[in-house]
């Protein structure tokens, strides 16, 4: 009986713990639209001049191409968005699930834009 209570203990610790997170707004957060996009890279990069935003169907993922035939890619790490300046030509690979550009850092990775066929 008193390893049912030490499981059902943790089980409850597990979802007060959950509820807390979100709560605090942590974890699965999103790119809400093509004006935040703009606004972060922006804000991230600096002397950037947004133009168009292409966002992820997912709201993970955004490219916002620069006034100067540049680009930020965005994509969010955590609850935060990050970003990284790119010069086009861009390399990029179009997937049946969407659009994915290769940031050329490798820490930052590759970006996989759900639902965006062209950019």
């Amino acid at each position: 009986m008193t390893q049912l209570y030490v499981f059902g203990g943790s089980i409850a610790a597990v979802l007060v713990l959950a509820l807390i997170s979100r709560l605090l707004g942590l974890g699965g957060g999103r790119i809400a639209g093509a004006e935040e996009a703009r606004a972060a890279a922006e804000g991230m990069i600096p002397g950037f001049d947004a133009g168009e935003a292409l966002l992820g169907s997912d709201g993970k993922a955004a490219l916002v191409h620069g006034k100067r035939g540049d680009a930020a890619l965005l994509k969010l790490h955590g609850a935060r968005v990050a970003a990284r300046h790119l010069h086009v030509p861009l390399i990029s690979e179009t997937t049946p699930e969407g659009l994915r550009i290769d940031s050329g850092d490798r820490r930052f990775g590759t970006v996989l834009l759900r639902g965006v066929t062209h950019y």
